[in-house]
Order: structure tokens, then C-alpha cells, then sequence
């Protein structure tokens, strides 16, 4: 699974990175000062959680110009998916991971799959590994942070989805919610040491039709990364420091 991540650039910089359209607006006024606001909280954070508003790439046409080539835009979401029928925010499952072999069949996820893929931008993910019993016997989690070696950026495979608040005379004014799950696979090579499932990694040259708006992508972009791929993630352990959302710091990412 993947319930915690870091990222270290914010909308701005990854929209020069990869020559997209930035969508997420500059926080104001108070807010400007607030580093958990949410305009601002899809900048750099060491400890990415569920509910928390995260950074994602998207490719769609221009409202104004639907003719048009559509374009790579970065777009702020809640990471736990709301399905355009639920009822009410935060009442459901939180849906923060989606299985890449059955999202599909899933009534949650089944509209996304078809034409609302994302990428979820990240410089690395963590993981817990069960660990021995402490002295009370109770069994332990080790974390762990895996990242590239080379320091480069990953960019997972994700679902979005839009929810639209009810209307009426009495319904508060609400703008509609975007929100995004993390795709999910069987764990490859030695990120099995850590668990059975990792997030699904979208290489670049996948790109287009990951993101296609215009159609469903192909299967074979639902499977296992391969695993000269994999071999490239670095695994190392890290402090306890992570297991509270409330830490965040590069310290995080120091090997214990």
C-alpha cells in the first residue's frame, strides 16, 4: 500500500519541470502564512497523509477550447477519493489507495479508470515492515522510505474523481471537490522484503496514454512495474520520527 509520502517542489517548480500549466492558485492573505492552508499545502511536505490537499498531474482539454491538444496541468486534490455519488465528505472509507488489478470492477473507482487518471508527484514513499515484539509482546513496525537512487522524481499512478456538494436554498456554497487515490500493485523484487504491495510507478514514456482523456489506457499499464525499474529505488530504514503526521522535517528521510 501507500498511506505516506514525502515531496520536496512545489506547483510552481514542477509545472516549469514538466512543461505544464500550473492550476494551483497562490495562497492569500492569511492563509499566505498558514503552512498547513490548503492552496499552500501541496508544497513540500515530508510527511504526505490521507485527507492532506496533495499536488497531481493530469492532462485535459481547455473548457474554453475543447478542440484543442490537451495540455499537462497541475491541479491540487484531496488524496482519499470522494465518489461523485457520496453523499457527504469524510462519511465513507477513506479511499487513499486503489487496487490497480480490480479498480475497474470497483463502483468507487470505475468512471475514474476510464477517463480520470492522474499522476501523483513524489520523491519518495514510506513503508512499514512488521518487526519483532517488544517487551510487552505486542508486535513492532519498522519504517522505511523508499526513493531513486539517483534522486530523480516518481510520479504514480493515480484515480481522480469530482463531487459535486448538494444545491438548494439551504446548502451551504461550496465549490466541487477534486480528489485522487493512489494505484496499488504487487510488490517487486526487494521491495518485497518491506511488504507485499508498493504504489504502482508510472514511467515517463507512459505519459500519454496514462493520461489520455479522451479514452481508457491500456491494460498493460495496470501491471507490476518491471523490475529493472524497481532496481533502481533505494530502501533504507528510517526513525520513528514518521510515525506521527504531526513530524515533518528532512530529518525524516535520514537512514536510522
Amino acid at each position: 500500500m501507500c498511506g505516506r509520502y514525502a515531496v520536496t517542489t512545489d506547483p510552481a517548480k514542477l509545472a516549469a519541470e514538466i512543461d505544464a500549466v500550473n492550476e494551483v492558485p497562490e495562497p492569500e492573505g492569511e492563509d499566505a502564512a498558514d503552512l498547513d492552508a490548503a492552496p499552500r499545502s501541496p508544497g513540500v511536505n515530508y510527511n504526505v497523509a490521507p485527507t492532506t490537499t496533495v499536488m497531481t498531474v493530469v492532462k485535459r482539454h481547455s473548457p474554453d477550447n475543447p478542440d484543442d491538444d490537451p495540455l499537462l496541468r497541475i491541479r491540487a486534490m484531496r488524496w482519499g477519493l470522494v465518489p461523485p455519488w457520496a453523499k457527504e465528505v469524510g462519511k465513507g472509507p477513506l479511499l487513499f489507495n486503489a487496487r490497480a488489478e480490480s479498480a475497474a470492477e470497483k463502483s468507487s473507482f470505475r468512471s475514474s479508470v476510464k477517463s480520470r487518471r492522474c499522476l501523483v508527484p513524489m520523491d519518495g514513499w514510506y513503508e512499514w515492515k512488521k518487526g519483532p515484539a517488544d517487551s510487552k509482546g505486542k508486535p513492532t513496525k519498522i519504517p522505511f522510505y523508499m526513493s531513486p537512487q539517483d534522486g530523480t522524481r516518481l510520479f504514480m499512478a493515480g484515480l481522480w474523481s469530482v463531487w459535486h456538494p448538494r444545491t438548494g436554498p439551504d446548502a451551504p456554497d461550496q465549490a466541487p471537490l477534486l480528489s485522487c487515490s493512489i494505484l496499488t500493485t504487487d510488490a517487486v523484487g526487494e521491495l518485497r522484503d518491506v511488504h507485499d504491495r508498493m504504489p504502482l510507478i508510472m514511467p515517463y514514456d507512459n505519459w500519454d496514454a496514462w493520461l489520455d482523456p479522451d479514452g481508457r489506457a491500456p491494460d498493460d499499464l495496470f501491471a507490476p512495474p518491471a523490475e529493472s525499474l524497481v532496481d533502481a529505488i533505494a530502501i533504507r530504514e528510517v526513525a520513528p520520527l514518521v510515525n506521527r503526521v504531526a513530524n515533518n522535517g528532512p530529518e525524516l528521510l535520514n537512514p536510522l
